[in-house]
């Protein structure tokens, strides 16, 4: 509690009190590592035709710290959006001279007497990161990083940061984000006025206009889009980094920002751990288990979901995720599995193996327990028991303990696709480049399955890196609707590395992969163009139903066509055009439609 209370004391009194403090785990302002590589020096800088310049740019573009940026003065920006939707815009502030107390203002805009007004317009100033690359043969982002100093680091714009003032170093580039959150009730027509300005002490306070023609479509709130996603949650992450006791009242109102974030992306699963280390402690913050085992005196199991429980109410009652429960896992990369025992006072654990009777006894016992406890709750329609990238003998083997506990238990697969199980797996997803066969997929949908598709550190391209290029993260989930998959995997949006504001690298994997929510939390250029694709989706599947409702067979044929690029096949037909110009495309015909 005296941790939260010098916390509290430190946000209170703002930035300059967070300037003052080494802090292994920043929340407010922080100190960026520094960039070595070569940059531009004085006399690029110096040609400047003013010492300060303030413009609009794109949000295809992470703008260099320390390069003069290639953009140029270009007038009013027009966005078009649906009513309901998000739609962001960049602007870059670039300087000769130190700007001290740099801050951002927008104001609202006008249709007439309809207003969206100010308090609907969000602005950032865009931080920068420690990044990494792809592995050396460039075909991924896989494999031990342990020496950082074998792997080409730069930094990289990607942090969407909370601090509202800002001291911007003379000779350097200070990107601003800008994000339009169109009310769903707004009036259709052009909105007029708004500005963009940036002010500080020491210069002259700086305009951008910008106008938003909203069109006479509604996107639905993010709960309602029909798209499944499935980005993995890890609450043990928070209470390390914001050092706060595990399911305190201080670590739940920790994580509820960060998870409403998630929930207003459409999130659609909750990650629940359900064994301790369920991949083998993976991640700089391991998972434990959320369920307690017991092995009593008498050779009996007794068994408390009271943290299960707090959790999985948390994010239904109070953030709004209410879809899935994905309980991890029955087959953990170390087939290693705990428990207190009574008898020895400590925690022991049982090794076996799918298919061994000590692996069954374990497992079956307390799923019948689990079984029994869901549906006091009113939660065993919503729970699935969840298993990732193992063999088909091992599920199998899984699959029979399952269904001999409650053979009406939900069953869950992120993996390779295995025509022998398929058919028992209620959601089942499959690595981007692979694809259900058509009949099985029709007959999944017809049973209601869920089947999705996933990336990782195996992809070049799409990928969520934060070297990746922006575009990449809009590009990956619109491709899960061209494949005809229902929605998108991904491992982590939380797992964040040891300091994770400053340097996204870990030592496992190419850097960003274990996150795309920083703390404080703030939200990054990568996880504000993922919800972009997202809102396309969901434009398609409403523009789809609404087209072949009309008949419309010649537009629904140019959308699925142009939808038909987002897939590896199609990329390569279009010469591997830039995602950003793909993403572009896609963007202008659902608004035009």
């Amino acid at each position: 509690m005296k941790k939260m209370l010098f916390l509290s004391a430190l946000l209170a009194c703002g930035p300059a009190c967070f300037s003052q403090q080494a802090e292994k785990f920043p929340l407010g302002d922080y100190v960026e590592l520094t960039d070595t590589k070569p940059h531009d020096g004085e006399e690029v800088w110096s040609k400047m035709t003013a010492p300060v310049r303030f413009c609009w740019g794109t949000t295809d573009v992470r703008y260099k710290k320390l390069n003069v940026p290639d953009v140029k003065a270009t007038g009013t920006l027009r966005l078009k959006a649906w009513k309901g939707e998000r739609v962001n815009a960049q602007a870059v502030l670039w300087t000769q001279k130190e700007l001290e107390g740099a801050e951002i203002a927008v104001s609202e805009l006008k249709n007439g007497s309809s207003v969206i007004p100010a308090s609907a317009v969000n602005t950032y100033f865009v931080r920068y990161v420690m990044t990494d690359e792809l592995n050396k043969d460039g075909s991924g982002g896989c494999g031990p990083r342990e020496n950082k100093a074998e792997w080409d680091s730069s930094m990289v714009a990607d942090v969407l940061d909370i601090v509202r003032v800002r001291e911007v170093q003379a000779r350097s580039t200070q990107p601003v984000w800008l994000n339009v959150w169109v009310p769903a009730d707004a009036r259709p027509g052009k909105y007029k006025g708004g500005t963009l300005t940036v002010s500080g002490k020491n210069f002259e306070a700086m305009k951008l206009p910008f106008e938003i023609e909203v069109v006479n479509r509604t996107l639905p709130e993010p709960q309602k889009w029909a798209f499944h996603l499935d980005l993995w949650q890890n609450p043990y992450a928070v209470a390390r980094y914001y050092q706060v006791p595990l399911w305190s009242k201080e670590h739940f109102d920790a994580m509820r920002p960060i998870m409403k974030m998630l929930a207003n992306a459409g999130q659609r699963a909750i990650t629940a751990s359900i064994m301790h280390k369920p991949w083998a402690g993976q991640t700089e913050d391991h998972y434990d288990s959320m369920i307690f085992r017991m092995k009593k005196l008498d050779g009996t199991w007794v068994y408390d979901y009271t943290v299960f429980d707090k959790w999985v109410e948390f994010m239904m009652n109070e953030v709004g995720i209410k879809d899935l429960i994905s309980c991890y896992t029955m087959i953990p990369w170390a087939l290693s599995f705990d428990y207190f025992d009574q008898a020895t006072n400590r925690v022991q654990f049982i090794k076996a193996a799918p298919g061994e009777e000590a692996y069954a006894e374990y497992w079956g016992t307390f799923l019948k327990d689990f079984s029994r406890h869901l549906r006091e709750k009113g939660w065993f329609e919503k729970t699935a028991i969840s298993m990732d990238e193992r063999p088909m003998e091992a599920m199998r083997e899984a699959i029979k303990v399952i269904k001999a506990a409650d053979p009406e238990f939900k069953i869950t697969l992120a993996g390779n696709y295995h025509e022998e199980i398929q058919g028992d797996l209620y959601y089942l997803s499959i690595p981007y480049g692979n694809q259900f066969p058509e009949e099985v997929k029709a007959e999944r949908e017809r049973k209601g399955q869920i089947s999705t598709v996933y990336t990782c550190c195996t992809e070049a391209f799409p990928n969520i890196f934060t070297f990746s290029e922006p575009a990449e993260a809009a590009w990956t989930v619109l491709h899960a609707v061209a494949g005809g998959y229902d929605g998108y995997l991904r491992w982590a949006v939380n797992s964040w590395p040891m300091d994770p504001l400053r340097d996204s690298r870990f030592r496992t994997w190419a850097a960003g992969d274990t996150y795309s929510i920083y703390p404080g939390p703030r939200s990054s250029i990568r996880f504000e163009r993922l919800v972009e694709g997202l809102q396309d989706c969901e434009k398609i599947h409403i523009l789809r139903e609404e087209l072949a409702a009309k008949g419309a067979n010649g537009k629904l044929k140019k959308l699925n066509a142009k939808l038909s690029e987002f897939t590896p096949e199609g990329w390569i037909k279009t010469n591997k055009k830039s995602p950003a110009k793909m993403v572009s495309e896609m963007n202008a015909l659902l608004n035009e439609m």
